[in-house]
């Protein structure tokens, strides 16, 4: 099992990684934009999660995958299910950490600034977070990995660089950890539809069994 990888656009995922606990590949797609007609790929996104999750999940047993993909409670419920969660992105075209920070720091604010959450606490610990990235350079095939730990208000990045040592940095502010998993998570308000729709089809398989 260890050795089984899943292509996620050509690119490689292991289909279990074990961080506390292992954890498998239940949702994976990638980010992209149209742009003077051209798809443009950014990264791809690989979701892993405890198996234990569909405990989290029952009242959606027997859901068909289209069903969950297009329910918010759904996504809510997956996000806010008390087990360990790690996201995983890979880059396809290649951007400077300055910019991946822009990113990051304006959907992290929009979205404290709907649920009326951003306060000076909130800045303060998104600038920290931008701050990490600005001095680094993704080429292709850089990974970024947030790892949530179950029932923490905490979160690790970890920056994998090639011919560089791994960076790491631990978020403490649990309002920008949970509007990080929000923006990768939280189905039709979430970055990546193709992920979305993968989780769907994963957590419904799951879910029948």
């Amino acid at each position: 099992m260890a050795s089984e990888t899943v292509l996620v656009d050509e690119i490689s995922y292991p289909s279990k990684i074990t961080t506390n606990k292992p954890l498998f590949l239940l949702g994976h797609g990638i980010t992209d934009m149209e742009i003077h007609f051209l798809q443009v790929k950014f990264y791809s996104i690989g979701v892993y999660l405890e198996p234990e999750v569909v405990n989290h999940l029952q009242q959606w047993k027997g859901k068909p995958a289209k069903e969950l993909e297009d329910n918010d409670d759904f996504f809510d419920a997956l996000i806010s299910s008390p087990v360990e969660k790690a996201i995983r992105l890979v880059v396809i075209k290649e951007i400077k950490g300055a910019q991946y920070g822009v990113q990051i720091e304006t959907a992290v604010r929009d979205r404290l600034a709907a649920d009326d959450k951003y306060e000076d606490e909130e800045e303060e610990a998104l600038e920290k977070v931008i701050e990490f990235f600005q001095s680094k350079y993704f080429k292709k095939h850089s990974v970024i990995t947030y790892h949530f730990p179950a029932n923490s208000p905490t979160a690790e990045i970890v920056v994998s660089l090639e011919g560089k040592e791994d960076s790491k940095y631990v978020i403490e502010n649990a309002n920008v950890v949970e509007t990080i998993k929000k923006w990768y998570l939280a189905g039709s308000r979430a970055i990546s539809p193709s992920t979305i729709s993968s989780l769907a089809n994963h957590l419904s398989e799951e879910l029948s069994k």
